[in-house]
């Protein structure tokens, strides 16, 4: 709101309100979240605790797990449902009214159903729902299959109880904002971000909170796809670089990568749809340190906001990458937005070499460098793993970079992998806030399966998507947000007997046809892993629908400065920079002096509000038509 009454904002005017909040992330993240209980079958209390069976680190028996739902908030009762989805066991309601009344009395304020196999046959947790709501004493009562209709009890579980915890937060702060945006005059419904880089309404997000979880970055991916495209260049690596973490996915003709199968943290699956990012700590507050074996290490620990690297003068005292691009002079620190007290650089130097310079016999400018190329070397190998252990070359790419630091590291970076091409853009600051306005309202659901293909009618699986979609269709018309028209996508997860993971691919067809599938399925797994297995059985292990409202479009000519006339009015000045071991005077560029159709030779650095570019030596940039620029290395 704060915000908003900076930016002059008319909002009774305003037409659409849209929300990326990382509350109910870092509540998981943290372990912060509301008191749960949960209610599950017999025999099934430790199933959240005993999870896959993994460890917390790869080698030595080291790490510890604090499930979301603590043991003595976990309570079983007598039901029982079979994988066929025959009623073994009938619930025994007195038993389950008990258990929720004790669940009460202990302090949980949110609930979790949790009965075996309700993806399957939902009847005994639909029962279980209605007795709970009479009794409980809030909203905030989390059904299973409701969240996620879908084989591996763990899995399931484990969503369902990642909504409930954080469901209490998300209400109640969704609740404040919406009431404070209607107090000031806001009369639509406000929309929130979902981690599948669609939109909600704020009530269903606050019901299905499990959807906002890794919102954020879904938000930029979801700008780079679209800027990408407009710009030309259909295939990018997006990299958000901010103050904590590095952020990358891989997108294909102009389609950022999902995932349903996501780990928040170690042993808590998220088992919905949300973008394929891969996150590692690192960032401008990335610490450089020492470690005991005498190695230089760039994060994965943050100085972050507060005390924040030195040069911010908050209080830090610990050299990092935002440190060591200052002393190479690839920042101002006159013009770095954020400062609170002018740190001469001076002490920035004399940090850098006593904890980094001195120990490894470096000047200041050499242990600087090294804290940049360990930290390129970190960022690099987080791409390679989106790339080039999935079957993808990076040079068939350009690096999208964007965050407050991310055109600070791209050319370096783009010059480590191959990569041809870096495309900067317009606001590369704001970029997650531009994916928040171009999103549009989409709904997920999964039902699973687990049948052979080739033995299935396709009658009942057309059947089981039409009502998915007509479910989505229906929740859009109920949340009376303008929209230009609805699209419906059908996938399938298949996989050859015997194997763990599934690889999902379009059912494109006007109805579901298993031959037509097989074979689609059989050339796309060719395509992707070189292999064909011709005599397996192919699963079909669940039906998806994805329904999408698309609303109003918006053109990214509306970020694009004035054509160039002539040659650029020039430089603000000259800096000296260190790029590798050479000291070059380098041009200090305002990016709103630079029109459409500049170009400008390395070594060059360009300075707006909300990042830095930095723009190696022999590199290129030009300012495309919608104001983009496009590095070329």
């Amino acid at each position: 709101m704060g915000g908003l009454r900076q930016a002059a904002a008319d909002l009774p005017k305003l037409t659409a309100f849209v929300h990326g909040t990382t509350v109910g992330t870092n509540a998981v993240l943290e372990r912060k979240g509301a008191v749960c209980g949960l209610v599950t079958t017999a025999g099934f209390r430790d199933t959240l605790e005993l999870g896959r069976r993994t460890r917390p680190n790869p080698y030595g028996m080291t790490g510890t797990f604090d499930p979301l739902i603590s043991r003595e908030f976990r309570v079983e009762v007598p039901e029982r449902v079979d994988a066929a989805g025959r009623i073994l066991v009938p619930l025994d309601e007195v038993a389950f009214e008990s258990a929720v009344r004790a669940l009460i009395e202990r302090g949980a304020e949110a609930l979790v159903i949790h009965f075996m196999h309700s993806y399957i046959n939902p009847r005994q947790e639909l029962r279980a729902a209605e007795i709970a709501r009479k009794i409980w004493p809030n909203p905030y009562v989390t059904v299973g299959h409701e969240i996620l209709r879908e084989a591996r009890e763990f899995e399931r579980g484990s969503t369902a109880a990642v909504n409930a915890s954080i469901q209490p937060i998300m209400a109640r702060y969704l609740g404040r904002l919406a009431g404070k945006l209607g107090d000031a005059g806001f009369k639509p419904e406000p929309l929130v971000m979902q981690g599948n880089a669609g939109t909600m309404t704020m009530r269903a997000a606050a019901e299905h909170a499990v959807q906002t979880v890794m919102s954020g970055p879904a938000a930029g991916v979801l700008a780079a796809a679209r800027v990408g495209v407009e710009a030309g260049i259909s295939n990018v690596i997006a990299c958000d670089m901010g103050g904590t973490s590095f952020d990358v996915t891989l997108i294909r003709d102009g389609v950022p990568a999902l995932s349903a199968e996501k780990d928040i943290a170690y042993a808590v699956p998220v088992r919905v749809p949300m973008i394929d990012v891969h996150t590692i700590g690192a960032g401008g507050g990335s610490i450089a340190r020492i470690s005991r074996a005498g190695l230089l290490q760039v994060g994965p620990e943050s100085a972050g906001s507060r005390p924040g690297p030195i040069c911010y003068g908050r209080g830090g005292a610990l050299p990092t990458v935002t440190d060591a691009n200052l002393l190479l002079g690839r920042l101002d620190p006159a013009s770095m937005p954020g400062i609170e007290r002018t740190v001469p650089v001076d002490a920035v130097r004399e940090a850098i070499l006593e904890h980094i310079g001195r120990p490894l016999g470096l000047n200041a400018i050499q242990a600087s460098t090294a804290i940049i190329s360990v930290a390129t070397n970190h960022l690099a190998s987080a791409i390679r793993l989106v790339s080039i252990e999935r079957g993808y070359d990076p040079r068939d790419f350009a690096l999208f970079a964007f965050g407050g630091a991310g055109p600070l590291h791209a050319t370096a970076l783009a010059k480590e992998l191959g990569v041809p091409r870096v495309l900067v853009p317009r606001f590369p600051g704001a970029t997650s806030a531009l994916g928040c306005i171009l999103a549009d309202l989409r709904h997920d659901f999964v039902q699973t399966i687990n049948l052979p293909l080739a033995e299935s009618d396709g009658s009942a699986f057309d059947a089981i998507l039409a009502e998915q979609a007509a479910r989505g269709r229906a929740i859009i018309e109920q949340e009376r947000v303008p929209v230009e028209g609805v699209v419906v996508v059908h996938e399938a997860d298949l996989l050859f007997r015997g194997q763990s993971h599934v690889f999902r691919m379009p059912v494109t067809s006007p109805s579901f046809n298993p031959a037509a599938v097989m074979r689609d399925f059989a050339d796309r797994y060719r395509a992707r892993f070189n292999i064909e297995l011709a005599e397996m059985r192919v699963i079909l292990v669940n039906l998806r629908t994805c329904v999408v409202g698309t609303r109003p479009k918006i053109s990214m000519e509306l970020f694009a400065p004035a054509p160039a006339i002539g040659a650029p009015a020039g430089p603000r000045g000259v800096r000296s920079v260190h790029f590798s071991d050479r000291l070059y005077e380098t041009p200090i560029w305002r990016r709103e002096s630079l029109a459409v159709g500049s170009t400008l030779d390395g070594p060059v650095i360009v300075e707006q509000m909300d990042a830095t570019t930095v723009v190696d030596p022999g590199a290129r940039l030009e300012v495309d038509r919608l104001g983009n620029l496009i590095i070329t290395v």
